[in-house]
């Protein structure tokens, strides 16, 4: 029961942070926000939990390679955009999603293979994906948004963790980093500010992404051989040192858009 309370307060809480804080500095650093594991964090933490630690070790090793699933994304979602509506750009978008995500389910590679290969197909997505052609103008949110936003995150970590003993740790880890957040928040720029916007914010996603591999690199190195709290502190830790790096190339770049 008390694991079952701190998931419908813990993931609620960081979604509603993380959304509040894109207000306030803007689309790209909403989807640099929303490429963090605020999801996929508290998902491993749950089946460390509640699964064991070897099983949360594999998870996290099929959620880093989700990631490459969630770029595949990103990069469709934006191509599409420059001639598209927001609903045609999600539908490539999770088209290509659910493609990858089906063939990544087929492979088998080390820890150390998966994370040269993310790190790197990051690198040339970042480039694949590009600068949005215009600055965007700051989106007027309806009432609902951000309990949309929660209610889904949290409906996403419930389903995920519920379901672990059935997915399985591979199913369990690639889908545990699901676009939920960059679709709606990406669908939702579109929408109201057009391409450009999009663009901008799943750049942000992909300069976010980064920081989600550390901390899921660290969690498969080190949750089968240390305390659960350190372990997670450290992945953490890596993550912010991560992020502080992405962030400061993430500002230079708007200040010079």
């Amino acid at each position: 029961m008390s694991l079952l309370i701190l998931k419908l307060v813990l993931t609620p809480l960081l979604i509603a942070a993380a959304t509040l804080a894109a207000r306030r500095w803007g689309p790209a650093v909403g989807g640099w926000l929303a490429g963090l594991p605020l999801t996929s964090g508290p998902v491993s933490v749950f089946l460390a939990l509640e699964q064991g630690q070897a099983f949360a070790a594999q998870a996290a090793r099929g959620t880093l390679l989700g990631l490459i699933a969630v770029a595949a994304f990103c990069v469709a979602y934006t191509r599409s955009a420059k001639d598209s509506a927001w609903l045609r750009s999600s539908a490539i978008g999770f088209s290509l999603y659910l493609l990858a995500t089906l063939g990544l389910s087929l492979v088998s590679l080390n820890l150390t293979v998966s994370t040269l290969l993310v790190f790197a197909l990051l690198w040339v997505v970042l480039v694949a994906v590009g600068f949005p052609a215009s600055r965007s103008s700051r989106i007027s949110a309806p009432w609902w948004d951000l309990p949309l936003r929660m209610t889904t995150a949290t409906m996403m970590v419930l389903f995920i963790t519920g379901g672990a003993e059935y997915l399985g740790p591979d199913w369990s880890g690639l889908l545990s980093p699901f676009p939920v957040f960059a679709f709606v928040m990406a669908a939702f720029s579109h929408r109201q500010d057009g391409a450009a916007a999009a663009h901008r914010l799943l750049r942000g996603v992909v300069i976010g992404s980064f920081a989600f591999a550390s901390f899921f690199v660290v969690i498969a190195l080190f949750v089968q051989r240390a305390d659960l709290v350190f372990v997670y502190l450290l992945a953490t830790s890596v993550a912010c040192a991560v992020n502080g790096i992405s962030l400061a190339a993430l500002v230079r770049e708007q200040r010079a858009a």
